[in-house]
């Protein structure tokens, strides 16, 4: 069975910067060589709401339904979605300076892409 190299982002609920503090909430896995984009998000409700009160649960999962959009190609989320596959993975793991911020990238070996997403998303999310 082939392996192939992929790159990942943890997205991260970050209320407050200066803090430093944060939730991982969604991972996004590229691998080119597979041409595969996935992108899994779990939003606990309550756990948001006991980490950072003053935040709607609500937006934080229309942030992270915005970028599965994104990576799953969805036109509807403007040009973002209509790029080719990496360039949609450059858009999620480009910094920025909202509550929802990606990790540095980390990459590995996979021969499945689909089943390593789900793999990561139960180590480091849920």
């Amino acid at each position: 069975m082939s392996e192939f190299a992929y790159q990942y982002v943890v997205i991260r609920c970050v209320p407050r910067v200066e803090r430093q503090e944060f939730l991982n909430v969604g991972v996004a896995l590229y691998c080119q060589s597979a041409e595969f984009l996935g992108f899994a998000w779990h939003c606990d409700e309550p756990r948001v709401a006991a980490f950072a009160p003053e935040i709607d649960p609500q937006s934080i999962c229309d942030g992270l339904s915005f970028l599965e959009r994104v990576c799953a190609g969805d036109a509807s989320v403007g040009t973002a979605g209509e790029q080719p596959m990496g360039t949609r993975f450059g858009f999620v793991k480009a910094p920025r300076s909202t509550i929802l911020q990606p990790s540095p990238v980390h990459g590995g070996l996979t021969s499945d892409p689909a089943a390593e997403l789900n793999r990561l998303m139960d180590l480091l999310v849920r």
